[in-house]
């Protein structure tokens, strides 16, 4: 039985939902729910299993209330490995869940190295595992990855991401100020880093056997919302590549000003939110928390669609 490409699946669930949004899952335990809570201690003497415990529960709610409205979730792993194995246990118990209820799943893990040790990180973060005695939960559907290690950092993710039918997303453009320092320098050809990072991830991206049926390719790229300036030049760039694009909400970037990311299609990106829409409780007061997130979450789809047209 042929495995379904990555790209293809994120564009059949884009138009099955009616936007290509991703909501980020960036737990933060202070922040949770006081009913999410159940009673214990909101920062100071909290214990790793009970925090571990109130986020799975929150990310639950989270995942249920958005499975309608977003494509895909970006599971943030930093924000379980704090927490050492009890929170990485959790984290693929809730890539399991959020895969359940029709949810493409990527793990921004933003791994990256050279060589074997890259083999490594694309097994562990990326594959499915491959030991009996560990259980059957899958690895997640796509992983953001470093691409600043070169094409001999990307190969080895690009291997398994082939052979299981799954999707990366190589760092172009960063939505941080600080990346500016080094991404927006200029090399002696007039070329920016990024532009030239974009170009390697293009031609690497569009070897025989890394493009779906629509056009795109399992390799893709992360383009901050913020950088907007940037964005139209980069997708020149890279027209095979899906778009991850961070920013949209909570960093200051709105619906609108991403359509350069899309090509003229209509196709071509997602756009991710994630404080915005999981803490959305927070600026609503409600006490229906669950509530508030799926209608952050339903709003931004609906934004995201008007800009499209």
């Amino acid at each position: 039985m042929a495995i379904e490409h990555f790209a293809d699946r994120v564009e059949s669930r884009c138009a099955e939902v009616g936007a290509p949004l991703c909501v980020g899952i960036d737990p933060v335990y202070e922040r949770l729910p006081r009913e999410v809570l159940g009673g214990g201690p909101v920062s100071g003497s909290v214990k790793a299993r009970e925090a571990v415990e109130a986020i799975e529960r929150f990310v639950e709610g989270v995942l249920t209330s958005v499975a309608g409205h977003a494509a895909c979730v970006k599971l943030q792993s930093a924000c379980f490995e704090r927490y050492l194995w009890l929170g990485v246990e959790a984290y693929h118990r809730l890539s399991h869940r959020a895969r359940k209820l029709g949810l493409i799943v990527i793990g921004d893990a933003k791994r990256g190295d050279i060589d074997v040790s890259a083999a490594h990180y694309a097994a562990g973060c990326l594959g499915d595992s491959a030991f009996a005695d560990l259980g059957s939960l899958p690895g997640p559907d796509a992983l953001t990855i470093n691409a600043y290690f070169g094409v001999d950092g990307i190969r080895p993710f690009m291997d398994v991401a082939a052979a299981q039918g799954k999707g990366l997303f190589a760092l172009v453009r960063t939505s941080n100020p600080g990346g500016d320092a080094v991404q927006s320098l200029r090399l002696a050809d007039g070329r920016t880093v990024a532009e030239a990072v974009a170009r390697m991830i293009h031609e690497l991206g569009s070897g025989p056997g890394y493009l779906g049926k629509g056009g795109y390719s399992l390799l893709g790229a992360v383009v901050g919302a913020t950088k907007a300036r940037d964005v139209a030049a980069l997708r020149r760039l890279m027209p095979n590549q899906l778009f991850l694009v961070p920013g949209v909400g909570a960093q200051g970037a709105t619906p609108e000003e991403v359509k350069a990311c899309f090509n003229d299609d209509g196709g071509g990106a997602l756009i991710s939110a994630s404080r915005s829409v999981i803490y959305a409780y927070e600026k609503a007061r409600v006490a229906d928390w669950r509530g508030a997130v799926e209608e952050a979450a339903a709003r931004l789809n609906r934004q995201i669609a008007a800009a499209l047209g």
